[in-house]
Order: C-alpha cells, then sequence, then structure tokens
C-alpha cells in the first residue's frame, strides 16, 4: 500500500464544493481545487494560470519567511521543486475554512524525498537512491484579491518533519508506482 495518496489533498475542497452555494466563495474554492490537481500532475503551465500577476508566496517556518516573490520567483520556486523529486506529496486537509477573500486548509503534510535531495540540504541518509517520509501539520492560507485573483500561498509549518528524517525510509513498494524502482 502506497504511503501517500495525492486525491487526499483535494478531497475536502470536493466536497465543500459539492455543498456550497455562494458563487465568489465557489469560485475561490474552484481556484484552489485547480491549483492541487495542477501541482499533483505536475503541470507548471495549468499551476500558473491559477494565480494573479504578481503572486506573493509566504512560507513560515522555524527560519522566518523563505517563501517566492514574484511571478518569476514563484514559477522558479515550482520547477526547482519538481526538479528536486520530492513533489510525491499529500495534504491530508482535516480543516477548511473559506470566506470572501480566502480559503483556508490546514492538515497533515506528508512528502517523499529523494535521498539525494536530502544530502543537497545537509542531511545525510544511508540510501541517495530511496526516499524518505516527511511529515508534519501545516496550515496554508490561500489568499484572493476582490475579484477572485489568487495572489499567493501563506504557509506554517514548524518543519519538523525533517527532524529524524533519515531514520524514515520507505521500502520500495510503499512508493507510489511512478517512483518505484
Amino acid at each position: 500500500m502506497t504511503v501517500i495518496d495525492k486525491a487526499r489533498t483535494w478531497k475536502v475542497v470536493e466536497e465543500r464544493l459539492a455543498v456550497e452555494s455562494d458563487p465568489h466563495k465557489r469560485k475561490l474554492l474552484e481556484v484552489v481545487l485547480e491549483h492541487m490537481l495542477a501541482e499533483a500532475a505536475p503541470d507548471l503551465a495549468r499551476l500558473m494560470a491559477t494565480l494573479g500577476e504578481y503572486p506573493d508566496y509566504h512560507l513560515w517556518g522555524p527560519q522566518g519567511d523563505h517563501g517566492p516573490k514574484g511571478r518569476a520567483a514563484v514559477e522558479k520556486f515550482y520547477t526547482d521543486f519538481v526538479s528536486s523529486g520530492a513533489n510525491h506529496l499529500e495534504f491530508d486537509v482535516d480543516r477548511l475554512v473559506v470566506d470572501d477573500h480566502a480559503v483556508i486548509t490546514e492538515g497533515t503534510m506528508t512528502m517523499l524525498y529523494p535521498g539525494r535531495t536530502l544530502n543537497a540540504m545537509g542531511i545525510t541518509v544511508d540510501d541517495v537512491d530511496a526516499y524518505y517520509m516527511y511529515r508534519d501539520r501545516m496550515l496554508v492560507v490561500w489568499p484572493f484579491d476582490e475579484a477572485g485573483t489568487l495572489i499567493g500561498e501563506d504557509s506554517y509549518s514548524g518543519q519538523a518533519g525533517f527532524v529524524g528524517i533519515a531514520d524514515r525510509k520507505v521500502p520500495n513498494e510503499d512508493l507510489p508506482p511512478e517512483i518505484r524502482k
């Protein structure tokens, strides 16, 4: 059984869309859903199409904000993310809030990091060809402007998922089929 299920990432958004009657809130949820689906594909052009002209990301962790600012920086962020091989993830959302200017998702983020990527980050692993599990609590605020355009992401996590990650090697049979050896 695979350790991640990408579809959990958007399950709660789809469930809310099935019952949301407010057209403006539906539009915001539809944009977040499209963004999630494009990120999982991964389809960079489709993902960038969900963002406004000047996206501003805030990725908050113990070292402060290290998010990309501006369209070129956000595009590079996603290109580098996919290139790192760490883009196999599941965001198991257990709380979703939507108002007129933001969607908020909160849950458990699980990501699979290649050993090579962890080594490049300064984390020593015993097998650079294996994948290792990152798991942490995360909250994401999806801010929108008055026109309903997604203008960034503000994510919050303690990045505790990196603590002991070298001890969480994922067996090949538990990896998603597209990355099994």
